[in-house]
């Protein structure tokens, strides 16, 4: 399995506020120890070898610290889906997170037409996320976000581009605490590569893997 580091995405950004001060860090050096041990179980993860993960510009006004990172899953030269997970924390704790740790997402990736107009689409991929979360046993509370799916279509000097449709997930929920007030952050990074090898349309790495709902003909892969 590859670790945890690759190249960056296209840097179109993909958080809402997600304005950073550094790369992949949120002020760490001042950061509480729950916070930088959480931070240091993201940078040991080893992942699966299609996707490819780095830290990136962390958002500076969502918490008091922030973590980042920015993965691409990758077939060969080619890119199948792409997301953000970025670990929020707040020592004092968060009225809306119920907690003082929060796990922030976006994953994107490009699907067959008919997969687009599909209207249990929204619905399966909310599945994914909730159903790699618990095949990798985690707990979680406050959970919420969106499935967004949108088609481009091209005229004039660039009608000799095919129509494309985009599935995008933006998602947040709150990871349990365990000792130390410390969540099992890299567990929360395997459900979320599991998620984006569902998106990506990959098989399952594994037999946890097997909860998740699986959906076929996502679009072909783009060159890098």
């Amino acid at each position: 399995m590859a670790a945890a580091q690759g190249r960056l995405s296209d840097g179109t950004g993909g958080m809402d506020d997600a304005k950073g001060t550094g790369e992949g860090s949120g002020r760490t050096n001042s950061a509480p120890p729950a916070f930088l041990t959480a931070v240091e179980a993201l940078r040991g993860s080893r992942l699966r070898p299609q996707i490819e993960v780095e830290p990136t510009r962390a958002p500076q006004r969502l918490a008091p610290h922030a973590y980042a990172l920015e993965a691409t899953v990758v077939d060969g030269d080619q890119d199948l889906a792409d997301g953000r997970l970025v670990l929020l924390h707040d020592p004092a704790g968060h009225d809306a997170w119920r907690g003082t740790f929060r796990l922030v997402t976006l994953v994107r990736a490009e699907l067959e037409a008919e997969m687009a107009a599909d209207p249990l689409l929204p619905e399966v991929c909310w599945s994914w996320l909730t159903g790699a979360l618990q095949a990798r046993g985690l707990t979680y509370g406050e959970p919420s976000g969106t499935v967004t799916r949108a088609s481009s279509h091209y005229f004039g000097g660039l009608s000799e581009r095919p129509s494309a449709s985009q599935i995008e997930i933006r998602a947040s929920w709150t990871p349990r605490e365990g000792l130390g007030g410390v969540p099992d952050a890299a567990a929360h990074l395997a459900a979320w590569s599991d998620l984006l090898a569902q998106v990506a349309g990959l098989p399952p790495a594994g037999p946890g893997d097997a909860a998740v709902v699986t959906l076929p003909q996502r679009r072909g892969p783009h060159s890098r």
